[in-house]
């Protein structure tokens, strides 16, 4: 998941088209064309039909200025690069002053100019630029002869301000809108992973809950029905005509319970299926990484177990190293698998800070415990946890060998 705390990207230039383009910063720039147009088309107006000496001269900058402003919109280096905004933005500014020296009609552009120095320039240089606008158009006011009032001066500096106004607030407005839509993102992501990871947790439930009905249902019943046939036929007198069948029976039942054994590792964990117990322990002590140095060790020797047995100590195995790295704040930690004559058992120890197994919280909350003390004895084994604060945890799981029959 994207923890990431800066802000989202605001609209100004130099950031991606997608991220600018949206129903309100359209509608914002077309407003924003018509105002330009419609206040260079009124300067243009007023002088040709005032018969302004220098009439001429201003349909000529009002033309190169709309030009200059109409290049601009039109150039994909103005949306890229801040340098290449803020060269278009010199070259609006000086027709935008000449313009001023011409006409005093020209000042009431200002305004559109205000909104393209706030949108494309970092707001250390739009707020200066800003002010700088507003007082070429106060000072063209004035040197124009026109009479000094406090609307002369109140009017650019109010424009000003709305148009800083305007686009602060709107920024503001748009990196809270692209925060939640990434707090969205985050969420139906994390969601779709919920989902992903439950259902394989499921069908990994499923997997293994069908590998020991099979192992000790079926698989037990067709051992059961083995030992029954060895011991009738052992029974009968030589010759019996009825030993044949029971050979024949003694066979079925074979076949079947080795079709029961390759079910059942069918539907072990993955873990299991590329090797050995062993093998499964090995990988999940190389797996924690640089924080706790994980040793595995067997000791004894390695006899086969049924699936149920290999699964409830690798997932016991799996739950200890979990609580280790999660919980304990260890450096280091030993998985111990040993076979003894009747019974196998495993042993993950940590010199982590410790915990009193007398207060641990129950139910889901305890560290896995129930469910690793579940599963041992569900197959007649036990599971015993030694710890205190500061002095480590041992936690040890101990399964009785099953008889060769019911392997």
């Amino acid at each position: 998941m994207n923890t990431s705390t800066e802000p989202p990207p605001s609209p100004r230039a130099g950031q991606p088209p997608s991220s600018r383009t949206t129903p309100v910063t359209l509608t914002l720039r077309l407003c924003l064309h018509a105002l330009l147009a419609g206040l260079l088309a009124l300067a243009v107006v007023r002088a040709v039909a005032d018969g302004a000496p220098h009439g001429g001269a201003v349909v000529a900058v009002a033309v190169a200025m709309g030009g200059v402003y109409a290049a601009g919109t039109l150039s994909p280096a103005v949306a890229r690069s801040r340098r290449a905004a803020a060269v278009w933005l010199a070259a609006l500014g000086v027709c935008w002053v000449a313009l001023l020296v011409l006409s005093p009609d020209g000042l009431w552009t200002a305004f559109p100019l205000y909104f393209l120095q706030l949108h494309l320039l970092p707001v250390r240089w739009a707020l200066p630029a800003v002010a700088l606008t507003a007082a070429a158009a106060i000072a063209s006011f004035v040197a124009h002869g026109s009479a000094l009032s406090p609307g002369s001066f109140i009017g650019p500096l109010l424009g000003a301000a709305v148009a800083v106004a305007t686009v602060l607030g709107y920024e503001a407005l748009y990196r809270e809108s692209e925060r939640r839509r990434q707090l969205i993102d985050e969420l139906m992501a994390t969601r779709a992973e919920l989902a992903a990871a439950e259902r394989t947790a499921g069908t990994l439930a499923e997997r293994e809950r069908l590998a020991r009905e099979i192992h000790d249902t079926l698989a037990q019943g067709l051992s059961s029905i083995q030992l029954l046939l060895r011991a009738a036929q052992r029974a009968l007198p030589a010759g019996s005509p009825a030993a044949p069948h029971i050979e024949q029976a003694r066979a079925a039942a074979q076949d079947n319970l080795a079709e029961a054994r390759r079910f059942v590792r069918a539907l072990s964990p993955p873990d299991l299926e590329r090797g050995s117990l062993a093998g499964a322990l090995e990988r999940l002590s190389a797996s924690p990484g640089a924080e706790v140095d994980v040793k595995f060790t067997v000791s004894g020797k390695p006899a086969e177990l049924p699936t149920p047995y290999e699964v409830t100590l690798l997932r016991t195995a799996q739950s200890a190293l979990a609580n280790t790295l999660q919980h304990a704040g260890a450096e280091r930690a030993e998985i111990t698998l040993s076979f003894m004559d009747t019974s196998v058992s495993l042993d993950v120890v940590d010199d982590g800070r410790g915990f009193d197994p007398a207060s641990a919280p129950r139910g889901d909350g305890g560290f896995g415990l129930l469910a690793m003390r579940a599963r041992a004895r569900s197959l007649g084994g036990t599971l015993s946890v030694e710890s205190a604060p500061g002095q480590g945890t041992a936690v040890a799981v101990k399964l009785p060998l099953p008889t060769e029959a019911a392997l």
